[in-house]
């Protein structure tokens, strides 16, 4: 017999064979505003750095204060400075330009597989994955540890990357977590109606067994994006989580997307993530 948590509404089962996505929406898709470029309203340094694939926009005040960066032959210690197409910017000694095409690639993470630019290890990383995916350089958004799979975005949308990796957008993720040995009813009430970590608060949207799975294997829905959150949330309580799989984040979902696959986001999955709230 099943046992339902009668105290909350975010106890729920979780289907296996569930499809997960958005629903569509009747309302008019709003209108793009206008792309900010070097060619009409010029470019703020960072942001200028950031589009140009070397790394974020937070990183690029580190390096500009560092007095990496040149402009037109002189260094500039200023972040805020505006960047106009005539303008030569060089990171140490090298030219650099923004990536003016943006593209957006959906992977289908597998296991053992870093979510980083390069391993000094020599283990394989997601872009070793996607590198026949576009030309341009393209960075994760976000992480998964190496032994957790599922979606994973990556893209040159700086601006794209920083809404969905901020916490008050509320990003919204799905996960299935297979435990070491079955969950206590108990534990997935505290887990559903919310418990302290070392680092805060931990309150989930929703959380349930897996239909069939004799509790081992546990549907969670979250929003925050602490450093690994659901694999912390288990062990708090004692579980090992052996399997983790992200199977929905921001309304993307891996539906006919195979394991250790990718595809690019249709231009509606693109608009969707610009302008979910």
């Amino acid at each position: 017999m099943k046992r339902k948590n009668k105290r909350t509404n975010k106890n729920k089962n979780f289907d296996s064979k569930a499809k997960w996505g958005g629903k569509p929406s009747s309302k008019k898709e709003p209108t793009e505003k206008k792309e900010e470029t070097a060619e009409n309203d010029g470019i703020i340094l960072n942001k200028y750095i950031a589009l140009s694939g070397i790394s974020s926009r937070r990183k690029a005040v580190e390096f500009i204060k560092k007095g990496h960066i040149e402009v037109n032959g002189k260094v500039v210690t200023i972040p805020y400075q505006k960047i106009y197409a005539k303008d030569k910017v060089k990171y140490k000694g090298t030219l650099i330009s923004p990536e003016t095409k943006k593209v957006y690639v959906l992977l289908n993470k597998p296991k053992n597989c870093i979510t980083s630019l390069k391993d000094p290890e020599g283990r394989k990383t997601v872009l070793d994955l996607v590198e026949k995916a576009c030309s341009e350089r393209i960075y994760p958004v976000g992480r998964l540890d190496r032994n957790t799979t599922g979606l994973l975005l990556l893209t040159n949308d700086g601006d794209l990357a920083k809404k969905l990796s901020h916490p008050s957008h509320g990003v919204k993720k799905l996960y299935y977590a297979y435990l070491d040995k079955p969950l206590q009813q108990k534990h997935l009430d505290s887990i559903v109606n919310g418990f302290e970590l070392e680092d805060g608060k931990v309150q989930v949207d929703a959380a349930g067994y897996v239909e069939g799975s004799d509790n081992y294997e546990v549907g969670i829905e979250i929003h925050i994006g602490r450093n690994r959150i659901v694999r912390r949330i288990f062990e708090h309580f004692g579980y090992q989580v052996k399997k983790l799989d992200r199977l929905y984040y921001a309304g993307l979902t891996k539906k006919d997307l195979p394991r250790g696959r990718w595809r690019h986001l249709s231009p509606k999955e693109v608009i969707m993530l610009k302008h979910f709230s």
